[in-house]
C-alpha cells in the first residue's frame, strides 16, 4: 500500500443534532476535530419513520405551498 496516495484515517468527534458527541474514525479534518451535523439518523424522517415534520427554514415550505396552493398539494 502506497502511503503517499491514501488519506490520513484518524479519530474525530461527531456532534449529533441533539448535542451528543460520538467518536468515529474518518478522513475528515485532523485528529481531534469536531464535525457538527445538521441532520443525523436520530432526527431525519428517513430513519425515524417520517413522524417528524419538516422545519420551515427560511420560509421555503411556506413559499412552495403558496406558489402551488391551487394545485391541491
Amino acid at each position: 500500500m502506497k502511503k503517499e496516495i491514501h488519506p490520513d484515517y484518524h479519530v474525530i468527534d461527531v456532534k449529533m443534532t441533539d448535542g451528543t458527541i460520538v467518536q468515529m474514525k474518518s478522513t475528515y479534518g485532523s485528529e481531534g476535530d469536531t464535525l457538527a451535523l445538521d441532520i443525523d439518523p436520530s432526527a431525519h424522517p428517513a430513519w425515524t419513520g417520517g413522524n417528524t415534520r419538516l422545519m420551515d427554514t427560511g420560509g421555503r415550505v411556506s413559499r412552495f405551498k403558496k406558489k402551488y396552493e391551487g394545485l391541491g398539494f
